[in-house]
């Protein structure tokens, strides 16, 4: 009978150490993040930035306590700058590794890659850098598991037209659009859209082809006849800085604005300092605009090195990826997205951001950057909300 009663003690003290071991290993379950990024390859120098950011931005939330009494375990893949590297690296994380969220990639054509794993598994993913409408709405429609912290191109345009109409009073444009591709067209169309509605009037759309067209001077002097406020010009660096100095050249002495593109080669060294003077263009961000400085100071201490767009983004989408788990209160993978999909005005680095949940695409503030001395250095931040 006491051997009995000894076995019967022993074996309830057992079970009460294994159902308390099993309650404080789910307690301390990690909650495990992805990222998909190009680490190698073409653009490693962006992969690299963006996932440093998101990095930054997890180990911040782990020393706070982490999200939901739980650590935040997170799991690089290097997707090679590649398509194809990109399905197996989101392949391993979904099937393997069990994330309930990826972070990257950076490119369009990786992103695709990568939607009909996450979507055929239920699995969040956000992409800092892609701009392609076609990766949250595609022929089919919203893809559901599918978000960005980076705005899209047609948004520039609306931001540099509110720009031109609100700041710089502006009531006649002039459009000078690069016919190759989709990127300066998608611009023009925000930009034009946002300033017509707003009763104003574009006096005039030129056309060139980039890498084929090298003087403008017969386009400039019909635009200049009609004496408009402001030229957009949604095209690259190279292309913009030939047309605002033939410009100058001819006395223009006109505004001139563009989108992120600007910031992509030596527009500075092209069209010279003083051409420059009176340029503004949009951007995802601006370093050295105050609201960055606390990340800027942290991402340096970090990394040693400066901060770009592509680091403060992939901060952002770590952000908006541990808002919305601690908004869910939930590891369920649906009710976090839908708190992803509702997420309003999220204080980002790089703008205070509320997710469309029609599009799942950020409305956001974004960044105006001005030249002096040929430097690029923050204007203003614009919000359309």
């Amino acid at each position: 009978m006491k051997f009995k009663q000894i076995c019967s003690a022993t074996l309830i003290t057992g079970l009460c150490l294994m159902l308390v071991s099993g309650c404080s290993a789910q307690q301390t379950a990690t909650i495990k993040i992805g990222g998909n990024f190009e680490l190698t390859g073409e653009i490693a120098a962006f992969g690299i930035n963006g996932e440093n950011g998101a990095k930054l931005a997890i180990k911040e939330a782990n020393e706070k306590g982490g999200v939901l009494k739980r650590q935040i375990e997170y799991i690089s893949t290097d997707n090679q700058s590649n398509a194809a590297e990109s399905t197996a690296a989101t392949t391993k994380l979904v099937t393997q590794d069990k994330v309930i969220a990826i972070i990257g990639p950076m490119t369009n054509a990786d992103t695709l890659a990568a939607i009909p794993v996450v979507s055929a598994n239920n699995v969040l993913l956000i992409t800092p850098t892609s701009t392609d409408e076609s990766i949250t709405v595609g022929d089919a429609g919203l893809n559901k598991w599918v978000f960005r912290s980076c705005f899209i191109n047609a948004f520039q345009g609306k931001i540099a037209a509110s720009y031109a109409l609100n700041t710089l009073n502006a009531s006649k444009a002039a459009l000078i659009i690069d016919q190759n591709g989709t990127f300066a067209k998608s611009l023009a169309a925000g930009f034009q859209d946002t300033f017509e509605k707003a009763g104003k009037q574009i006096i005039a759309s030129e056309e060139y082809t980039s890498g084929q067209d090298t003087d403008f001077r017969v386009m400039l002097a019909e635009i200049k006849t009609q004496n408009p406020d402001v030229i957009f010009i949604p095209g690259w660096a190279n292309q913009a800085g030939v047309i605002i100095k033939q410009a100058r050249e001819m006395e223009f002495d006109t505004v001139f604005l563009g989108g992120d593109g600007w910031g992509t080669g030596p527009i500075t060294d092209i069209a010279g300092k003083a051409a420059l003077s009176n340029a503004y263009y949009v951007d995802q961000v601006a370093l050295d605009d105050p609201a960055l400085a606390d990340f800027a100071a942290a991402y340096k201490k970090e990394y040693g090195q400066d901060a770009d767009m592509f680091a403060a983004l992939g901060y952002d989408a770590a952000n908006m990826i541990i808002t919305a788990i601690e908004q869910a209160d939930s590891m369920d993978t649906e009710k976090i997205r839908e708190a992803l999909e509702n997420l309003t005005d999220f204080r980002g680095i790089t703008g205070t951001i509320t997710v469309d949940p029609v599009t799942h695409n950020p409305e956001k503030s974004a960044a105006i950057l001005k030249f002096v001395e040929g430097q690029k250095v923050f204007a203003a931040r614009v919000d359309l909300q």
